[in-house]
């Protein structure tokens, strides 16, 4: 199964040991590439990449939109290239790392929290999600987590409509890169996304909330907390932001109006 390798481990219950095959969540550095230009270097879960390098790019702000875009080209199995549409020029240098980014941190190498936050457009602000759909969620998203079933050890975003209904879902062990990956496979056909909210596995972080406002989700929540630089950035973008979703639990941190 792409994304999973399988391992000798040892398991250990009290005094009993056993010596069994498990499932580890892969992981594996991904140059991208533009025109021949490294940008950065990302460790992701391999098997959907060719997404997570147009998420990428469009979530960096590095292209406007996907039409910008004439081709992703594998260049081997761990370098994609990025070639633009004809009569688009991007300067390289303004979106080249320092160094790679983490599968935990996205934002390294960025020299300011400033120069992550792209231009975003204005939020559907009549989108509206009833407080009953926001909390069957989380079992629709367990529903498609395919690997994290194998392992236990992976992330997930997942886009979902006003009713709760799953549009599309990716996972990578990395949360901003799952998002990147969703963005990436829906925007061909729907970009910007004013009437989906964005759903993630783990906690909102400031990224995830940069990434979701860049890609027009009007609602993030999740199955975790949101950090306080992530609900900072949801009040100035005018964006709804839910964590604990759990049950019939949740934490409205802001943007209270979407969710009746």
């Amino acid at each position: 199964m792409a994304g999973i390798v399988e391992r000798r481990v040892e398991r250990r219950s009290g005094s009993i040991r056993q010596e069994v095959d498990d499932r580890i969540v892969e992981e594996a550095p991904l140059e991208i590439r533009l025109e021949g230009t490294p940008l950065a270097v990302v460790m992701r879960t391999p098997g959907h990449d060719h997404d997570l390098v147009l998420g990428f790019a469009l979530t960096e702000g590095i292209l406007l939109g996907p039409r910008e875009l004439a081709a992703v080209e594998t260049v081997d199995e761990n370098r994609i290239e990025l070639r633009l549409a004809s009569g688009v020029t991007v300067d390289p240098a303004r979106f080249q790392r320092n160094f790679y980014s983490t599968s935990s941190c996205g934002v390294c190498g960025k020299a300011s929290i400033d120069a992550v936050r792209v231009s975003a457009g204005p939020l559907n602000p009549d989108f509206r999600m009833a407080a009953e759909t926001l909390a069957g969620l989380p079992e629709t998203m367990r529903a498609g987590q395919v690997n994290f079933e194998e392992t236990g050890g992976i992330h997930a975003a997942a886009a979902v409509d006003s009713d709760g209904s799953l549009v599309a879902l990716r996972e990578d062990i990395g949360r901003h890169n799952a998002v990147d990956k969703l963005v990436g496979v829906l925007a061909p056909d729907r970009w910007r996304f004013g009437d989906l909210a964005l759903f993630v596995s783990g906690r909102i972080s400031f990224e995830v909330v940069q990434k979701a406002a860049v890609a027009g989700f009007p609602v993030v929540c999740g199955i975790s907390a949101a950090s306080s630089l992530a609900v900072e950035l949801g009040e100035e973008l005018g964006m709804t932001v839910v964590g604990f979703v759990r049950d019939q639990d949740c934490t409205v941190y802001c943007g209270r109006e979407r969710i009746i």
